[in-house]
């Protein structure tokens, strides 16, 4: 008898031996087509106010000991963090409705603006200095971050000059006129000059996305990278305090003098005695003095402590989807700023994110940057909440579009028999 035809057509998915099945995740995930836009919508949406909601959650956990050691109230970090998380949401959820045509052009005002500040905080009796860093700007009781929004402005900047000059980037002068000279050059020296090259580390992040996805070549781009890194290598041994973070990560100076050795060594301790399930939210027993700077640079290890592996793997997913929504967001337009946009703005929350979990596990040294999203701070809060109504923003208008194109279609009639 004569095997009976298969039904199923040649190449369908079915057909894929078990060895290759997981690949159809994998073209799930990466798929970026207009089927998609509003589920990267939502996750960009959903996502950012699930960790900054998370966050103020974990600052509250970590800051309240100290808080009270000194006096306070408890709840006193925790409601400032959670005032500017509702802030940002709500600044967020206006800017998603704001056409990002209208968004680029903030791109001037936004960077001459952040220029301006950062002169201040460097040059003027409005600079105010804090564990070191000259990075604030304080009037009274009002105190201002300005190098957190330059991240932003610097991102929606390069965006914006690319795309104007697209038809010249096979010219090198273009590509580096005036994004990464004077523009990029003002803004790094400046925040340098303040002594905050944790916060620099992630500008260049920003400047070298932006090179890349604007067409620099490979050669020209490892050149312009060796010359930042000669140049934060420079910045790091004029400054004997920078050099004693050096030393105590390679712990060839880790007396019982050394600040930077004991964080770290704290830090990696509350991180490991959490275990897979933690002790319990609230209860990080790390969080009473033994973990400097607790609810800002080494949050993260209270977080690992008082929620374990899973939490820590909950907060990695999210980001990890944050990020992926980001990417099918770049993939999917049709235009370069939103392409370069979503790349600086991945560099800035996935890199940064990189050197404060690098920081908090000891594979970097301490730096000296927060948590996106996580980390107390109002200025970070706020800056980061605006720059994901950036990606709303073009999220949303993806979405509409191609809601527009499936009304567009015409419907097929059903075939009678």
């Amino acid at each position: 008898m004569a095997a009976k035809p298969s039904k199923k057509p040649a190449g369908s998915k079915a057909e894929l031996p078990w060895y290759m099945r997981p690949l159809r995740l994998l073209g799930t995930v990466e798929n970026s087509s207009g089927r998609m836009a509003s589920t990267d919508y939502w996750l960009v949406l959903v996502g950012s106010i699930v960790l900054a909601v998370f966050g103020v959650l974990m600052v509250q956990s970590s800051a309240s000991v100290e808080a009270i050691a000194k006096g306070r109230d408890g709840f006193t970090v925790a409601l400032a963090q959670g005032a500017f998380a509702a802030l940002g949401i709500v600044c967020m959820l206006i800017m998603q409705r704001v056409n990002p045509e209208t968004l680029k052009r903030l791109a001037w005002p936004a960077v001459i603006t952040a220029v301006i500040l950062l002169f201040m905080v460097a040059f003027t009796p409005l600079g105010h200095t804090v564990l070191g860093n000259r990075n604030w700007i304080r009037i009274g009781s009002f105190g201002l971050q300005p190098s957190e929004f330059a991240k932003l402005a610097l991102a929606v900047f390069a965006a914006f000059m690319l795309e104007k000059k697209q038809h010249l980037l096979q010219d090198i002068k273009h590509l580096l006129v005036p994004i990464v000279a004077p523009v990029g050059v003002a803004i790094v020296g400046l925040v340098v000059v303040g002594k905050d090259v944790g916060t620099a580390l992630v500008l260049l992040m920003i400047i070298a996305s932006a090179m890349f996805l604007g067409g620099m070549r490979m050669k020209w781009l490892a050149a312009c990278s060796a010359v930042g890194v000669l140049l934060l290598t420079v910045a790091i041994l004029a400054s004997s305090n920078r050099r004693q973070r050096i030393t105590a990560w390679l712990d060839t100076d880790c007396g019982p003098s050394n600040d930077l050795c004991y964080q770290a060594s704290m830090g990696l301790h509350a991180f490991a005695s959490g275990g897979w399930f933690g002790v319990g939210a609230g209860q990080s027993r790390m969080k009473w003095s033994y973990v400097p700077e607790a609810q800002n640079d080494f949050i993260f290890s209270i977080l690992g402590e008082e929620f374990g592996l899973i939490g820590v793997l909950f907060v990695l997913v999210m980001f990890i989807l944050l990020a992926l929504a980001m990417y099918r967001i770049a993939a999917r337009a049709n235009d370069m700023y939103t392409k370069v946009l979503m790349g600086c703005l991945m560099s800035w929350v996935i890199g940064q994110t990189f050197v404060n979990l690098g920081t908090v596990t000891g594979v970097l040294p301490v730096i000296g940057v927060p948590l996106p999203f996580i980390s107390s701070g109002g200025s970070a809060m706020l800056a980061i909440m605006l720059a994901m109504g950036f990606v709303l923003s073009a999220a949303r208008a993806q979405k509409l579009e191609f809601e527009g194109q499936l009304e567009k279609k015409p419907v097929k009639s059903k075939k009678t028999k």
